[in-house]
């Protein structure tokens, strides 16, 4: 009698199993439904940094000073999470844009400032974008008569013609192809114990080249177009404060993506340009067409792919971002998932930003360096009153409620304003008093 009573246990045992895998697998599902419809702005925001210019900059810094600037990355890493994930923190409790915030926080004087700091900056970003498709498609054998408005095109017609989710999906896919730069470091089979001792070990330089490079590579990482882009990105996937963990993550692995990839360009450059001694190599094309005699002919076309995968990709959202903290400022309608006759405006000015941005790169005689490195020199120099601004809106507890910083956030955060003020102006004194006949600086004094 004793054996059916031991089998009907064993059955409500097996069926309570059952019940409980199932309730589990259900709230896995549940929550990596609301992770995967929360994820995306931090992650491509964060990797988006790594744009035309900024490889440019990566790999000059790697060509010129070989391993030592890799120190930089930590802190910068650091700085970028905390920067961005004060955004994500605003957008997600207040539910509104960052040029909104201001606008309504400090009045219209502000946000005109804003505005036009940012329409100046990000032009010349944009220009930057075109001047990377430019470059890279040339090593292909491709005029940039062609591909600068093909590409022009293209990004135009993404964001027009479709909604949020769709070219948010087709941005994460992008995000992917930047693993390009991470293979073609390891086929330049750098010295890896040395580029961790440099990332380890801080090493600073008063010189002016020195100083612009840290500038610029501060710049392109953190770029104050992201900090309106991050923002907005939540506040239009209506992300609210429930999902704030998880928009916090996205930030947090949106930052640390952007660096490692920062870190095998520089790694990739240093061990075949600085080895070589072609540490005059002046963008990121010049770069990948060298690479074929130093780390073999894939080397070079991975390295040229990956700076056309991130041009393309940044010449579609900065102009995005910028027509959204244009529109937002002056109270215009905004937003990819509005039609054309809803937001005339934001389209108007994103066509135009992409019409000049990309005219600019086919006149004769554009300085295209210049543009690429000096739009992150001017990112730098702009960066620090964005913060500030962060800094205001964040620690306004009738705002934020119990959602203002802590103390570590602000340390971090005023340190990085802090810093990026004395190298701003380290930089002008240096430029003035130093003789730059050579290096970046007398390539910006002596080039056409």
């Amino acid at each position: 009698m004793s054996e059916p009573q031991s089998n009907s246990g064993s059955l409500a045992v097996w069926k309570t199993r059952g019940q409980n895998f199932l309730r589990r697998t259900r709230m896995t599902r549940r929550r990596l439904a609301v992770l995967l419809a929360v994820v995306g702005p931090g992650l491509i925001t964060s990797n988006v940094d790594n744009d035309a210019g900024g490889i440019t900059t990566y790999t000059t810094a790697g060509a010129q000073f070989g391993y030592t600037l890799l120190w930089s990355l930590i802190p910068m890493t650091i700085a970028l999470y905390v920067s961005e994930e004060m955004c994500a923190r605003m957008g997600v409790v207040t539910g509104k844009g960052l040029s909104d915030l201001i606008r309504e926080e400090f009045g219209f004087r502000s946000t005109f400032f804003v505005m036009i700091a940012a329409l100046a900056v990000d032009l010349g970003n944009t220009v930057a974008e075109f001047a990377g498709v430019a470059a890279s498609m040339q090593i292909f054998g491709v005029s940039k008569f062609v591909s600068v408005p093909l590409a022009g095109l293209a990004v135009w017609l993404l964001v027009v013609k479709g909604s949020y989710r769709q070219v948010e999906k087709i941005f994460l896919v992008a995000c992917a192809f930047y693993l390009s730069y991470v293979v073609s470091a390891f086929l330049a089979k750098p010295d890896w114990l040395l580029a961790a001792k440099e990332t380890v070990l801080p090493s600073l330089h008063y010189n002016t080249e020195y100083l612009l490079m840290l500038t610029a590579l501060v710049g392109t990482t953190i770029a104050p177009w992201q900090f309106f882009y991050l923002q907005a990105g939540f506040v239009e996937k209506r992300v609210g404060p429930k999902q704030y963990k998880h928009a916090r993550l996205d930030v947090l692995v949106g930052s640390i993506s952007c660096m490692a990839i920062v870190f095998f360009i520089i790694v990739c450059c240093a061990a075949t340009l600085n080895k070589n001694g072609m540490t005059n190599i002046s963008d990121a094309a010049q770069a990948a067409a060298a690479l074929t005699p130093l780390a073999g002919k894939w080397a070079s076309y991975l390295f040229a792919f990956g700076l056309l995968n991130a041009s393309l990709f940044a010449a579609s959202i900065l102009p995005l971002s910028t027509a959204h903290v244009i529109c937002e400022g002056l109270g215009f309608e905004a937003g990819i998932d509005r039609k054309v006759k809803e937001a005339p405006a934001f389209y108007s000015l994103y066509t135009g930003l992409i019409v000049v941005g990309g005219g600019i790169i086919l006149l004769p005689k554009a300085p295209l360096f210049k543009i690429l490195v000096l739009s992150q020199v001017a990112n730098g120099v702009w960066l620090p009153v964005v913060l500030i601004f962060i800094l205001l809106l964040i620690n306004r507890r009738d705002l934020m409620g119990e959602h203002t910083n802590t103390w570590g956030f602000n340390l971090v955060a005023w340190t990085a304003s802090i810093i990026m003020i004395i190298l701003t102006i380290v930089l002008v004194y240096a430029a003035f008093t130093e003789s730059a006949g050579s290096g970046l600086v007398g390539t910006f004094l002596h080039s056409p």
